[in-house]
């Protein structure tokens, strides 16, 4: 009889051995931002399936030496209540009768049917840091401009004014030209407005508020409706 050598195929090869860390958030020095919610809102839900899978695919590999599971437990997180991020950032809100903002043709101001561009905005967003007593602030104002009758290709400078309060009191007001390029007149173009980083004294908890808005300056009507 005649024997054959059988040979023993390679192991297959765990492409998914790997060492997995996660560092836990650290609250003292949390950062809070807001998402823009409504048009600007992104779904990553099959993102998140997949990057799901790829963890759990790490999770069940071997993580033991002689039998002793060497996976550290994770550390118990912190919970945030929503009062505590409203004390560590400031309310925004778009003051009332400065959400909307016209141009019109020479000499048509007021006149519906002479708008050459609308503006609006839809979503306001701030984040907010703290250091050596001082409150750092990022604000940011987004919409969409709207070609009137009158609309043509060009540019329109929209006056884009910000406030912050502490207890009642101006502590910043600044008034921003933000210019936006408009090469479609048949339907909306996008804006999003960032102003610098404004720098306040950290408040007292609920005693600040942001305000954005457009500022035509006095004797100007709203353009709001």
């Amino acid at each position: 009889m005649r024997l054959t050598a059988i040979k023993k195929s390679n192991p297959p090869v765990d492409f998914c051995r790997c060492n997995c860390y996660t560092t836990p958030p650290d609250r003292r020095g949390f950062t809070i931002m807001l998402s823009f919610e409504g048009n600007f809102r992104f779904t990553a839900a099959a993102g998140l399936v997949a990057l799901a899978a790829i963890i759990a695919g790490c999770q069940s590999s071997d993580n033991s030496i002689a039998g002793v599971d060497t996976t550290a437990p994770a550390p118990p997180q912190e919970k945030i209540t929503q009062s505590e991020l409203e004390a560590f950032c400031p309310s925004i809100s778009v003051r009332e009768g400065t959400s909307a903002f016209r141009t019109y043709a020479q000499g048509g101001d007021g006149d519906a049917t002479q708008v050459v561009y609308q503006a609006s905005i839809s979503d306001s967003t701030r984040a907010c840091k703290r250091a050596d007593g001082q409150m750092t602030i990022d604000i940011a104002v987004a919409g969409r401009v709207v070609p009137g009758p009158k609309g043509q290709q060009g540019s329109i400078t929209m006056p884009i004014r910000v406030v912050v309060t502490t207890s009642g009191q101006v502590a910043f007001s600044e008034l921003f030209n933000h210019q936006v390029a408009v090469s479609d007149t048949k339907s909306a173009t996008q804006f999003v407005f960032r102003a610098p980083p404004v720098v306040i004294p950290v408040p007292a908890k609920g005693q600040a508020r942001i305000f954005v808005g457009f500022d035509e300056g006095p004797g100007k009507e709203p353009a709001d409706g």
